[in-house]
């Protein structure tokens, strides 16, 4: 997984991120491979009196099958509700002694385990985050606590006229790829899960070949290492398994009319994008921007402000996805206005490749994908997120900062590049409101 290779598999390798001349006060990061092979990523940021941890594992909805979709983040909800030591009452209590929480779920290329805390109390966080993983209760009836909770907030996102489209336009952009459904799963799935599928799931997925673990804040690294080797070192290392690849995705081009109680219509148009290891990736994300960040991009500006078309409308950010993500141009709208804003914005993402982003375009674009990236960023818990997610799919730690440089590379030719061969055969989704 590692671009490092050997250099990592006999030690240490720290690396300062910062200004020559000030490592002594800037963060640094320090990559380690505890004993049975899970990864540890410590950040020392001596400015900050909180810590954060973040345990994350190779697994999420990328990973499931129809019969199995909603398994992982079921999972992970499940494991904070109660160890073989204490209930989940119990968990919360000590959490907020030590001034923090701890939280998690399943994502689409992983799930997580995380946690803050006052500095001081770093090593009974991290001890916290190991009782959570390595001893699980699964009490029943708290299985049955979030199973309620989980279809709640299934239904609450298909009554939602935007999430709704969203996920009908991944169905269609992706197909039977995993990538189609939303990470949550599907109704009857939590449903049917029982402890023991949920019991099972853990096992195959809590190996210490898959999982990475992120510290951040006011610590010293030697005292971290040797804490995470005697907490976690205990799990055994398993032979891994090959992972079956998933169905290609492939995108209907197709567009589709579907029809809900709704105030206001919702338009989606995407395309299939570039994964995240792609070099057209933080193009995309620029391109974006571009066209849907903020009230300067061109949606906004010609949509809303000049033809008065659209309530709201923009491009999604790319996700960060291994495989391939997606570019979606958004808007809201009237519905007697429907067919005017969905001639519009289509003609907005086609005018794109005749008439290409200006030099002007481009620097408040860059401008804006890195004034958002600086801003999720500037917190340790965000920070032990980034750390262990970029690792653990294979990007490496210190993706973000690369990332931030590929940004700042990109050119106006990249741009029109990025629009020939991305934004062609649009998949549409128009939801219009029903008649009631």
């Amino acid at each position: 997984m590692s671009r490092l290779g050997p250099l990592l598999a006999s030690g240490l390798l720290v690396l300062a991120l910062g200004v020559k001349g000030a490592a002594a006060q800037e963060p640094t990061v320090t990559r380690h491979a505890l004993s049975n092979g899970i990864v540890l990523l410590v950040r020392e940021n001596p400015a900050i009196d909180v810590v954060a941890v973040s345990l994350q594992v190779r697994a999420g909805s990328h990973f499931e099958t129809p019969l199995t979709a909603g398994i992982t983040n079921f999972l992970q909800r499940v494991l904070l509700r109660g160890t073989i030591k204490r209930t989940f009452v119990q968990l919360a209590e000590a959490s907020e002694d030590i001034g923090g929480g701890l939280d998690g779920g399943g994502e689409v290329e992983s799930a997580e385990l995380r946690g803050q805390a006052l500095g001081r109390h770093w090593e009974t966080l991290l001890a916290m985050i190991a009782e959570v993983a390595l001893e699980p209760a699964l009490p029943p009836q708290e299985i049955e606590r979030e199973r309620r909770l989980l279809l709640g907030q299934l239904k609450s996102r298909a009554d939602s006229p935007f999430s709704f489209s969203l996920d009908s336009l991944s169905q269609d952009l992706y197909g039977p790829h995993p990538y189609g459904r939303y990470h949550l799963g599907l109704k009857e799935n939590l449903e049917r899960l029982t402890r023991e599928d949920l019991l099972a799931h853990y096992r195959a997925i809590y190996r210490p070949e898959q999982m990475v673990l992120s510290v951040s804040g006011k610590i010293e690294r030697e005292r971290v290492v040797k804490a995470a080797e005697r907490l976690f070192g205990r799990l055994a290392r398993s032979g891994r398994t090959a992972v079956e690849e998933p169905p290609a995705s492939a995108a209907t081009g197709q567009r589709r009319v579907v029809e809900r109680p709704a105030q206001q219509a919702q338009i989606m148009v995407g395309y299939l994008g570039p994964g995240l290891l792609d070099p057209l990736y933080p193009v995309a994300r620029v391109l974006g921007a571009a066209l849907g960040g903020g009230m300067a991009g061109r949606l906004f500006v010609e949509l809303r402000d000049r033809r008065g078309l659209a309530y709201s409308t923009g491009v999604l950010p790319l996700p960060f996805r291994v495989g391939p993500t997606f570019f979606v141009a958004y808007l809201g709208t009237a519905p007697e206005s429907l067919a005017a804003a969905e001639a519009g914005v289509v003609q907005e993402l086609e005018r794109v490749r005749s008439s290409p982003i200006t030099a002007d375009e481009l620097a408040r674009a860059k401008a804006y994908v890195l004034g958002q990236l600086s801003m999720e960023r500037r917190t340790n818990g965000r920070q032990a997120r980034d750390l262990a997610f970029f690792e653990i799919v294979g990007a490496g730690w210190d993706f973000p900062e690369r990332y931030a440089r590929a940004i700042e590379a990109v050119t106006v030719a990249d741009l029109a590049k990025a629009a020939e061969r991305l934004l062609t055969r649009p998949t549409i989704i128009v939801l219009q409101p029903s008649r009631r």
